[in-house]
Formats: structure tokens, sequence, C-alpha cells
């Protein structure tokens, strides 16, 4: 998938729902103030590096793609910085970001515990990671087989396993919350994300979020 056909998805009416519920859990975890710094790892086309640029955050977002990061500079706006690197090697020193986030980006990275370390790394205060939830309706319909669209090659992790990620990690009160439980979009799907408690382990995008030590 292209990164022009990718970002238009955001701008569907299903599109805009899920990115934007995604959004407010990972605001709503990172506890961000404006003027905070911000690292967006594994950023794609910059859609949530925007929004939360939006939010007056100094954003910067970092992917390996120099076309989709082409794509992200052009969309703009020209105050975030878009740097080229591997999440697993961030080139950054130690706390140089207030907040770090990554969505659902770290499902594509050979080695996601490295790329965990380094986002604990560059983080000075908190952090969230999203990832594709295995205990959830989207991979019954998404992520099977190798999954389909834009989760074709993504790993798929149940909370339990994610927390090993972070063991021996500099990190504390780490919480788990998840979003997206019925991934349709319609109605009732709306209805229910308002109404369950984001503290339930299966929607479609499981976040894990903590402080730094």
């Amino acid at each position: 998938m292209d990164a022009a056909t990718y970002d238009a998805w955001y701008d569907t009416a299903r599109g805009h729902w899920i990115g934007t519920a995604e959004f407010r859990l990972l605001s709503r975890r990172l506890l961000a103030r404006p003027g905070d710094t911000l690292l967006d790892v594994g950023c794609g086309t910059g859609w949530f590096t925007r929004r939360f640029a939006g939010e007056g955050l100094c954003a910067t977002g970092l992917d390996p793609s120099p076309d989709w990061l082409a794509f992200a500079s052009a969309k703009g706006p020209p105050a975030i910085h878009w740097v080229a690197g591997d999440a697993r090697s961030l080139p950054f020193p130690d706390r140089s970001f207030d907040r770090v986030v990554s969505v659902a980006a770290l499902c594509f990275v050979d080695d996601e515990r490295q790329a965990v370390a380094e986002i604990v790394r560059v983080a000075r205060q908190r952090f969230a990671i999203g990832w594709l939830n295995r205990a959830s309706l989207l991979y019954a319909q998404k992520g099977q087989g190798g999954g389909s669209g834009a989760y074709h090659g993504a790993r798929w992790h149940r909370p339990d396993e994610l927390l090993d990620f972070f063991s021996g990690l500099p990190v504390r009160r780490l919480t788990v919350h998840s979003a997206i439980f019925l991934p349709a979009g319609n109605r009732v799907a709306r209805t229910m994300e308002r109404l369950l408690p984001h503290t339930l382990p299966w929607g479609g995008m499981v976040v894990i979020s903590g402080e730094t030590e």
C-alpha cells in the first residue's frame, strides 16, 4: 500500500473514527502538556504525529521509509521534524523526549524487545505503545492467515505477552488499556466504545503505557 492510499483511509468515516478513538486513548495515557516534546516511532504518513502536534506538542516523527517520510513532510505542518531511522536503534541521546509514542508500528519490527528498550531509553517521562491485539475481534477479521490489507505481515500479541517486553527495563506503573472493541465503526460500535471501560483487554489496539525511572 502506498502512503497516499494509506493516509486517505483516515479520511473515510470508519477510518477517522478508529484513528480518533486510538488517538484519544494514547493521549490520555501520555498525559502530555502543550510544549512537551514528543517522538512518534514508526510514524508512517504522520497522521498521528500531526494530531499530537495539533495539541500543542513539539512533535518529531521517525520512520524507516523515505517515501512515507516525504509524504508526511509534504503534508505538514512545517513545525514537525521528520527523521529517517530504525526503531531498534533510535538516533537520539538518552531521555531526549518528554513523551514517546508508537502506534501499531512495532508489529512490523523484527526485534520488538529491542525497539521497546530504545523507546524507554529516549523517553524522559512517559511512553505509550500501541500493538495489534490478538485477543480481539479485529484479529479474527483481519489478522489470521498472515493478515490482510494494511495488516499483512503484522504480528499480533496478547496483552500479557506485551508486558514481558518490559522485563528488566527502568519503568514503573505499567498499565494495559485497549480501544476499538467493535471495528465496524457503525452506531453500535461507537456506542460500545463509549460505554466499555478501556481497561478491558479486548480492543483491536492494546496500549501499554508507563513512566521511565
